[in-house]
C-alpha cells in the first residue's frame, strides 16, 4: 500500500472515529456507527488500524507483568501488579468489535464475502484478546443496542466462538465476493491468501492456549500451523507513517524528553547479556538502548531507579530501533511466533519437528531485526542454543519465544500458562500484598463497566484464572 493511499485511508478513518462513539453500552436508542452512512470500506480501514493499536495497548498494559519493561518509579502499580483501571483498553476493544459487527452485517447483506471473512477473523482476534485479559465478558448481547447492561458470556464458550469465527472467516475468504478489499485493508492490502494464513496462525495461537486441558489436540494445532504463515513476509502488521508515529516510538521519544517510560526490566537485560544464559544474544543492541556509559543495565521491577536516579543510568527503549522507529510496524502475528507454537505443539510427539521449528523461530526473529549473518550463525551454533533435539526442553522454547515476542501481549498468555517459570524471573519488589506472593493471573474488570453494569460483572480477584489456565 503506498503512502498516499494509506494517508487518505487513515484520514477517512479519523472522520469515522470522530463521528462515532462506538460504545454499545451507552446509548440503546441509536446505533452510534450510523450504519446507513458508514461504508464497509471505511469501517475496514478503521478496524484494521485500531486492531493494531489494540495489540499495542494490551502489550503496554502487560509488558511489566512479563518483565520486558519496568517502571523507573518504585511501587508503580504496573510493576507491583496492583488492580488497575483499564477502562480505556476495554472501550477500545469493544469499539473495534462494534465496527466489525457492522462490517459482518453489511457484508452479509451485500454478498461481500471477503470483507465478511476478514471481519470475522478480526472479531475473533479482538474477542480473544478481551477474553484472555478478563475471562467472562459480554458478547452475545453487546452489539444489538437493546440493553445498556449486557450479560456476560462464559469464557470457555467464547473460545469456541473464537475458533468458529476463524473457521467461518477462512470459508468466506475462499469464496466469491461482490466487493474486493484493497488499500482500505491496512494489514494485508486486500491479499486474501495472506488473510487465510493469518486466520490459521491465529487458530494455532488460540488452540495452544488450551494445552493441558480437556479437548486439547496437538494435531489440530499442527494442522493450523501447516496452513499458516510460511515466512516473515506473511506477518500480520500495520505500518505507521509520518503523520502518526508508531506508538512505541512515541514512548521512546517521550522518555528522551523526560516523560519517563519504556525502561527495560533487569530480567530482560540479563536474559540476553550473558548473565542468566551462557551466551550473549546479538539481538539485545537492536532491541533496547544502553546507558550513558554504553552498558546494558536494567531496572528491577517494583524497585524503580534505586541508586541510579539520573536518566541515562538505565537501559530504555530508544528512538530509531526496529520496535521504536516512527515508521515501525505494530506486529499483530508473526511467522516467528508460529514456529514457536509449532515447537511447543510438536514437543511431546515429534521432537525432531519441535527442534527444527524452535531453531526456525529464532532465525526468523533475527532476520526480522536484521541481525548480521555472522552474529546469527554464531548464536545459533552455541551449544546452549543448538543443544540438539534430544536435549531440547520446553523451557528453551518458551525462553526464545519470550525474546521473539518482545512487547507483544501474547507473552502474558504464555507466562500464565508457563506459571511464570522463565529462568530467574522473580516476583517484583513491593508486590501487591493481596496477591499472596503470587503472580497476577488476570486483569480487574474496568471501573466504567462496574459502574454501569455492576450487577452482571463477575466477582473475581487478580488470582482467579482464565479458563484455559486452570
Amino acid at each position: 500500500m503506498n503512502f498516499t493511499n494509506k494517508l487518505s485511508a487513515i484520514l477517512g478513518a479519523s472522520l469515522i472515529l470522530i463521528a462515532s462513539a462506538c460504545d454499545s453500552f451507552l446509548d440503546v436508542n441509536e446505533n452510534p456507527n450510523n450504519p446507513e452512512d458508514a461504508p464497509i470500506s471505511g469501517l475496514m480501514t478503521n478496524s484494521t488500524y485500531e486492531t493494531a493499536l489494540n495489540v499495542y495497548r494490551i502489550g503496554s498494559a502487560t509488558s511489566n507483568y512479563v518483565q520486558y519493561l519496568a517502571s523507573p518509579n518504585p511501587n508503580s502499580g504496573s510493576d507491583v501488579m496492583d488492580p488497575t483501571d483499564f477502562s480505556g483498553t476495554w472501550f477500545s476493544l469493544y469499539n473495534v468489535m462494534t465496527d466489525l459487527n457492522e462490517i459482518m452485517r453489511k457484508s452479509e447483506e451485500s454478498g461481500a464475502s471477503h470483507y465478511l471473512g476478514a471481519s470475522q477473523i478480526l472479531m475473533a482476534l479482538n474477542l480473544g484478546m478481551t477474553v484472555d485479559l478478563f475471562g467472562d465478558v459480554p458478547y452475545s448481547q453487546s452489539f444489538n443496542f437493546e440493553t445498556v447492561t449486557p450479560s456476560y458470556d462464559d469464557d470457555q464458550q467464547l473460545y469456541a466462538q473464537i475458533i468458529s469465527l476463524l473457521d467461518q472467516g477462512i470459508t468466506n475468504l475462499q469464496g466469491q465476493t461482490s466487493i474486493s478489499m484493497g488499500s482500505d485493508d491496512f494489514i494485508f492490502g486486500g491479499n486474501v491468501n495472506n488473510w487465510i494464513k493469518f486466520a490459521y496462525s491465529l487458530k494455532a495461537r488460540f488452540l495452544i492456549h488450551t494445552k493441558g486441558g480437556n479437548g486439547y489436540n496437538a494435531s489440530e494445532v499442527l494442522n493450523a500451523v501447516n496452513n499458516g504463515f510460511s515466512s516473515n513476509a506473511d506477518d500480520a502488521s500495520v505500518t505507521f507513517f509520518e503523520q502518526r508515529f508508531n506508538p512505541w516510538a512515541q514512548v521512546a521519544i517521550n522518555n528522551s524528553n523526560l516523560l519517563l517510560g519504556g525502561w527495560i526490566s533487569e530480567q530482560f537485560i540479563e536474559a540476553l547479556d550473558g548473565t542468566s544464559y551462557p551466551t550473549v544474544d546479538p539481538r539485545l543492541p537492536l532491541m533496547v538502548g544502553t546507558t550513558d556509559e554504553g552498558e546494558f543495565v536494567g531496572t528491577v521491577n517494583g524497585a524503580g531507579r534505586g541508586d541510579a536516579p539520573e536518566q541515562g543510568a538505565r537501559s530504555t527503549l530508544i528512538p530509531g530501533q526496529f520496535y521504536t522507529s516512527t515508521l515501525s510496524p505494530i506486529l499483530i502475528a508473526t511467522y516467528s511466533e508460529l514456529k514457536f507454537i509449532e515447537a511447543e505443539a510438536a514437543f511431546d510427539t515429534d521432537k525432531a519437528r519441535s527442534y527444527a521449528a524452535y531453531l526456525a523461530g529464532i532465525e526468523a526473529h533475527m532476520d526480522m531485526l536484521g541481525v548480521a549473518a555472522g552474529e546469527k550463525a554464531g548464536y545459533l551454533a552455541d551449544p546452549s542454543v543448538s543443544m540438539g533435539e534430544d536435549a531440547l526442553t520446553l523451557d528453551d522454547i518458551m525462553k526464545e519465544k519470550w525474546v521473539a515476542l518482545f512487547l507483544h501481549p501474547e507473552t502474558w498468555n504464555d507466562a500464565r500458562r508457563f506459571d511464570y517459570a522463565y529462568k530467574n524471573m522473580t516476583l517484583p519488589e513491593n508486590l501487591n500484598p493481596n496477591l499472596n506472593n503470587q503472580f497476577i493471573r488476570r486483569l480487574a474488570y474496568p471501573d466504567s463497566e462496574v459502574s454501569r453494569n455492576g450487577n452482571n460483572v463477575p466477582s473475581v480477584t487478580l488470582l482467579d484464572r482464565i479458563w484455559w489456565n486452570q
